[in-house]
């Protein structure tokens, strides 16, 4: 039965397709030896047209016309059934030759039915339908496995968020009732209310990450400066606060999105560049402007110093796992400094909204450590 739960739809058992392949190709080769042979006939019926005779008087009688007709239809109906047996025998091997690949990827898709996703059809051979149709099907198959195995992430490194909060606040309360009198309540209630506000802070960001995916959000035609200008302003003092060093280089871009969300993804963006950049004398800037390498595109890039990734150290292309909901720069360990620690879901917010506007988020680890942030944009027509 369906995952879904849907009853299969009943199909009646008719020909298989190798047999229809076997049946037109004998039937095709009947026809063409059949229209042959109707040639032939017309041709001895009448052409000559003239009386048979000996040349030689004395030779034995010559036979008649219709004593060849004849003799050419006997022989033309040996020959059509011959045609037909050799047609069906030849029709049966060719079509299951062709269909063979065809065999292989229905062996692989009732595989990926069944659950299986890490297996692959691989046709060899020239390019041609069924290669193109292999290729494509293990594409799929690759991109399922990725977004299954994607989800099963999330769904454990969701659970463990959530849960934490709620343990460190059980953990609290059940102090306070083992020794209620050694209680400093005010400082209790304090810890009670940040643990509390950080899961609903995890629950709202996974709503937000949830519609992203599932509505299409309200656009109008504005410029990514005037959003990528609030974040800035947001996160000024912050920076300040913690001595990295900002610049803004604010160009003309007109896109058609949200401002709303476009004004988050940009401070998202510079909230992580704030916090995990280095402990002194870091720096981070943000740029927005028509994008050199897409035409037709606007590009907003942040860039920051900091560690090294430890990602970036054995493949650079494993930073992108850091758009993963709860996936760190340092793993999947929230940072000791509360001032540091955030969800794990800010690139992943990034990613969504960049896909709700049809663009391209690039991640890229800088030489000397931090990571440069590129979101390209179609622009505004």
């Amino acid at each position: 039965m369906p995952l879904d739960g849907r009853q299969p739809v009943p199909r009646p058992r008719r020909l298989t397709a190798r047999m229809k392949l076997t049946l037109t190709y004998a039937l095709f080769v009947f026809v063409a030896g059949a229209l042959s042979l109707v040639v032939v006939y017309l041709a001895m019926r009448f052409v000559p047209d003239y009386p048979l005779s000996a040349v030689n008087p004395q030779a034995a009688a010559v036979a008649t016309r219709p004593d060849i007709l004849q003799a050419l239809i006997k022989a033309s109906a040996v020959a059509l059934l011959l045609l037909a047996l050799v047609g069906l025998g030849a029709g049966w091997l060719i079509a299951g030759r062709v269909l063979r690949p065809l065999q292989d990827i229905t062996r692989a898709a009732r595989r990926a039915a069944g659950g299986s996703l890490d297996h692959r059809v691989g046709l060899t051979g020239p390019r041609d339908e069924f290669t193109e149709l292999s290729d494509t099907f293990d594409d799929m198959l690759a991109r399922l496995q990725r977004s299954f195995d994607a989800q099963q992430r999330f769904a454990a490194n969701a659970s463990h968020e959530l849960r934490t909060p709620l343990a460190v606040s059980r953990t609290m309360l059940d102090v306070a009732v083992a020794d209620p009198d050694g209680q400093d309540y005010g400082r209790l209630v304090s810890r009670l209310r940040e643990t509390n506000q950080r899961g609903i802070d995890i629950t709202d960001a996974l709503l937000q990450l949830a519609a992203l995916d599932h509505t299409p959000p309200a656009t109008e035609r504005l410029d990514l400066a005037d959003p990528a200008r609030g974040a800035v302003a947001a996160v000024r003092e912050e920076a300040g606060a913690r001595g990295v060093a900002l610049t803004a280089d604010l160009g003309p871009a007109p896109v058609t999105g949200n401002g709303v969300l476009l004004r988050q993804l940009a401070l998202n963006l510079l909230h992580n560049a704030v916090r995990h950049n280095l402990p002194t004398g870091g720096s981070f800037s943000l740029a927005t402007g028509a994008d050199p390498l897409r035409p037709g595109h606007v590009l907003l890039t942040v860039t920051n110093t900091g560690p090294r990734l430890p990602a970036a150290d054995a493949d650079a292309a494993a930073v992108y796992r850091l758009t993963e909901p709860f996936l760190r720069g340092g793993g999947r360990v929230a940072d000791k400094d509360p001032a540091r620690r955030g969800h794990g879901l800010g690139l992943a917010i990034v990613a969504g909204i960049v896909r709700a506007h049809r663009g391209e988020l690039t991640l890229a680890p800088n030489p000397g450590g931090g990571l440069t942030v590129r979101v390209s944009l179609p622009a505004a027509g």
